[in-house]
């Protein structure tokens, strides 16, 4: 045994780092075995062409989330003007949730509007690969 004296010093003592959030939730889909997560990011005026996207990354076997709601189109859940300003602002966060979720993010269309270019930046933030279906759209290539 070293001797314990007046000039000893001890070996300093490492405790782990909790693993921040992200880190957890790459953990668990780890232990999970999931597949990738895709989210589909763009103007809701290419809902037909993510549909597509849709189709062709499942088939791809990844996990895909993607706008649910074309508030530009006509419907009764949104009908009243106050009620659809309130509901934007949930689908945004909720979309933003989505990004956090997934792996990576695929841009849908050949028109990016400040909405889509809000979530590729906030998507970019996090560090998380983004896609595009039209590169050329793409204003940091």
């Amino acid at each position: 045994m070293a001797p314990v004296g007046p000039h000893h010093q001890e070996e300093p003592v490492s405790y782990p780092q909790p693993l921040a959030p992200e880190e957890k939730l790459a953990d668990a889909k780890k232990q999970l075995s999931l597949p990738p997560i895709v989210v589909i990011c763009g103007s809701t005026r290419f809902m037909a062409e993510m549909t597509e996207a849709d189709l062709r990354e499942t088939k791809a076997g990844k996990i895909v989330v993607k706008p649910g709601c074309d508030m530009k189109s006509p419907h009764r859940l949104w009908s009243d003007p106050v009620e659809a300003e309130a509901l934007k602002v949930r689908l945004d966060d909720l979309h933003r949730a989505k990004i956090r979720l997934a792996d990576e993010v695929l841009v849908v269309g050949d028109y990016i509007g400040n909405s889509t270019r809000a979530e590729i930046a906030y998507a970019r933030s996090l560090g998380k690969p983004v896609r595009f279906t039209h590169p050329a759209v793409d204003s940091d290539a």
